[in-house]
């Protein structure tokens, strides 16, 4: 097994936003998991800071060469591994105010609200994760809650509350041959202004 960490953030280096990925294999297979943490923000524009991001840690992740017995090179990117999963809080938002995706969520919308998401817009552009896959989301937006509660955070605009639009900042995607998801869901622990999500596959 072999870990490679990408630091970004201020300036594109201090490593309060990167990623930590894992390399290994399991019976002649080669697995690349990628958890990253990307750049937060809502404003316009913020979305492609993330698909910076992205290139980044795909550039930047490098794995050290072992031969096996085969004398077959171990992959060193990301992209040479067979199966490929990245997860963690990829903080692309939902293009609408917070008042419409309030909306939106309360009826459980999630078609319209996926229409706006930044995520699948930037995806469908070919400007980040092109060719990588994600599981149907019937849940709601992942953040941002309310410490320790199920509101959405300014719900009540309390005056030390952001009030941020509902999104799905907390994301599993998968790339390569051979991985079929059979679950994607949330789960309910409220320890931050996140709600966590996790998937199941068949690898």
């Amino acid at each position: 097994m072999k870990v490679s960490c990408v630091g970004r953030g201020l300036m594109g280096y201090l490593g309060n936003k990167g990623s930590i990925s894992v390399s290994m294999s399991v019976h002649q297979t080669s697995f690349c998991f990628i958890c990253s943490h990307l750049t937060s923000g809502q404003k316009e524009g913020d979305e492609l800071r993330r698909n910076s991001d992205v290139m980044e840690i795909l550039k930047k992740t490098r794995f050290p060469p072992v031969h096996n017995a085969a004398d077959e090179k171990s992959p060193e990117t990301i992209l040479e591994h067979d199966r490929i999963i990245w997860l963690g809080d990829l903080n692309y938002r939902i293009s609408l105010s917070y008042r419409s995706a309030k909306a939106l969520v309360e009826m459980q919308n999630w078609r319209a609200l996926l229409e706006n998401d930044q995520l699948r817009i930037e995806q469908k552009r070919g400007r980040a994760f092109v060719g990588w896959n994600e599981g149907k989301i019937y849940f709601p937006p992942t953040y941002k809650y309310s410490t320790n509660s199920d509101r959405y955070a300014g719900d009540d605009m309390h005056p030390k509350e952001k009030r941020r639009t509902p999104a799905w900042c907390d994301r599993i995607l998968w790339y390569g041959e051979g991985l079929h998801q059979l679950s994607y869901v949330r789960g309910e622990s409220r320890f931050s202004d996140h709600r966590p999500v996790y998937g199941i596959f068949w690898a």
